[in-house]
């Protein structure tokens, strides 16, 4: 067996990620838009006839403009590829070098280290405070060469203060990057200041609310100067035609994206009052999930719902989400289905 010292030293200590086997369980684990696919993006990849043999275009223009109408900037202003993901990995290798360190919120995405580690960075942990919120002195005081804030937070749900966020890009000497993977279930946006603050980058995707993750497309917006050094690290041609097509249409459809933020504000606190009734304590949320404290075993009530067909995320045995479990917000059926599985399960564990 070959052994890992020939893996990059930053690198030995990696696992794969989540990837557990899903059958046909209702996939609650993800937070997919439980709307199901993006009619608009369905529609342009049923009539598209595009040239496979060409490459994309190198860095996404038509993609680039559309968000530039719809954002109010300019072209130049925006950074696009394959998937929020690949944005997160642009950021790190322009603005860190090997050694840098990256402020990174406890609890926050768990990838959010892979890509630090992966580029040769050192992640900084900085707490939330206990409701969640950026420790905005600490992180400024943490002399890192970029931070990143998540907002809404993945696994916790909730949306950083906006004037902590305007603090921190006034007080931190390095990059901010402002994940707003979530953002559309939130409402505003950072968006709009990028050419307000020249440390300021800013992520999203179509992964969540535009129920597009089976064709990985995300995005970044800076100022021109930022978006710039991004565009000129990133790799070329890595959204594909179909993928950047697809986008394109789906944009022009914002009602399916408002239907869809109206489904999760009318179902999160419904979701949250049935999970009370089962004596869960669910955290406050503005994205498309709920993270709860559950009152039985979080791993055995995680297993006993796959084999009811259900699939939430275990949080449990992480620092600052002991015990606790992540599920999607789902349609009303959905969440009956869903309430109805765990109070089974939890009988079954009686």
């Amino acid at each position: 067996m070959a052994s890992r010292d020939v893996m990059r030293s930053t690198a030995r200590g990696f696992g794969r990620y989540y990837n557990p086997d899903a059958g046909g369980a209702l996939r609650m684990d993800t937070n997919t838009n439980a709307l199901g696919p993006n009619p608009a993006a369905e529609r342009y990849l049923r009539e598209a006839r595009p040239d496979i043999n060409g490459y994309p275009n190198t860095y996404s223009d038509g993609l680039r403009d559309a968000l530039a109408s719809l954002y109010g900037l300019e072209r130049e202003n925006f950074v696009a590829g394959a998937g929020s993901d690949e944005m997160l990995d642009v950021c790190m290798k322009t603005f860190s070098d090997w050694g840098d360190a990256c402020a990174v919120p406890v609890p926050s995405y768990s990838l959010y280290n892979y890509f630090i580690a992966a580029n040769g960075g050192r992640a900084v942990e900085s707490d939330l405070t206990p409701d969640f919120q950026l420790d905005v002195d600490g992180i400024a005081r943490s002399g890192a060469k970029m931070a990143i804030a998540p907002s809404p937070n993945n696994p916790t749900g909730n949306a950083f203060r906006r004037r902590d966020v305007e603090d921190l890009l006034s007080r931190f000497e390095g990059v901010l990057v402002v994940d707003e993977a979530y953002g559309e279930y939130a409402g505003g946006s950072m968006i709009p200041r990028v050419r307000e603050f020249d440390n300021l980058v800013v992520l999203r995707t179509f992964s969540k609310a535009y129920a597009m993750a089976g064709l990985r497309v995300g995005y970044a917006a800076a100022c021109g100067d930022l978006a710039d050094m991004m565009n000129s690290v990133k790799i070329p041609y890595s959204l594909n035609v179909l993928s950047e097509g697809a986008a394109v249409a789906a944009l022009g459809d914002q009602g399916f994206i408002e239907r869809s933020r109206r489904m999760v504000s009318e179902e999160r606190p419904r979701l949250s009052a049935g999970l009370r009734r089962l004596g869960f304590e669910p955290f406050p949320s503005d994205a498309n999930f709920v993270l709860a404290r559950s009152p039985v075993d979080h791993a055995a009530l995680v297993g006993g719902l796959k084999e009811r067909g259900v699939m939430i995320r275990d949080f449990g045995s992480k620092r600052r989400t002991e015990g606790c479990v992540r599920m999607t917000v789902g349609t009303a059926e959905m969440n009956a289905l869903v309430l109805d599985r765990i109070a089974d399960a939890m009988e079954g564990m009686a």
